[in-house]
């Protein structure tokens, strides 16, 4: 988490777009099933703070797929749709965080389909 956390604030089109709006979250990714993420991003004024193993944070989103899932994205990083296929088929949840607001707000949108490139980086 914290390599992805230092290619996140090396991606323009990811902290620099979450900057500008102001951007601060605390995002937990996970398997679909477990009781809590594995790890956390925390993300201030859109620059990744700290990647660590989850502790208990309290999140603002909340990501899970498949082991499998997570390994297909990581090796070929989904497209808007790629992602919003995933949603509707219930591949990626949201445990924490509203999916649907998100991503019909471009400012958000981008950089979230952003990270997933970024994911694959590390």
């Amino acid at each position: 988490m914290s390599e992805f956390a230092t290619h996140w604030n090396a991606e323009p089109e990811l902290s620099d777009a979450l900057s500008q709006i102001g951007f601060n979250s605390v995002i937990g990714y996970g398997l679909d099933g477990d009781d809590a993420p594995k790890g956390v991003l925390t993300v201030e004024n859109g620059k990744a703070v700290s990647g660590e193993a989850f502790s208990g944070q309290t999140l603002n989103w909340d990501i899970r797929a498949s082991e499998d899932q997570w390994r297909k994205w990581m090796a070929k990083p989904p497209g808007m749709m790629g992602l919003g296929m995933a949603f509707t088929s219930r591949k990626m949840k949201f445990v924490v965080g509203d999916y649907s607001s998100m991503i019909k707000d471009p400012r958000m949108a981008g950089p979230f389909i952003k990270s997933f490139s970024v994911m694959g980086r590390v």
